[in-house]
């Protein structure tokens, strides 16, 4: 969960620039969460009207896998 746990962190800091993009941890952020970030035009932001981090976790999903 690198993306969703650092985008919050990165959004919080003044001169963050990059974040680190695996394609694997954010597959599993889609499989297993609801509220992943998806980027747009090459930028993520966190989504603000959901609590938290704005992730819910897929038990139902998460007990197939």
């Amino acid at each position: 969960m690198r993306p969703a746990l650092h985008l919050h962190v990165a959004y919080a800091a003044l001169r963050f620039r990059h974040l680190e993009w695996f394609h694997d941890h954010v597959r599993i952020e889609h499989m297993l969460f609801d509220g992943a970030p998806v980027p747009s035009g090459g930028v993520i932001r966190p989504d603000l009207s959901r609590p938290g981090f704005g992730l819910a976790f897929k038990r139902q999903d998460a007990a197939a896998v």
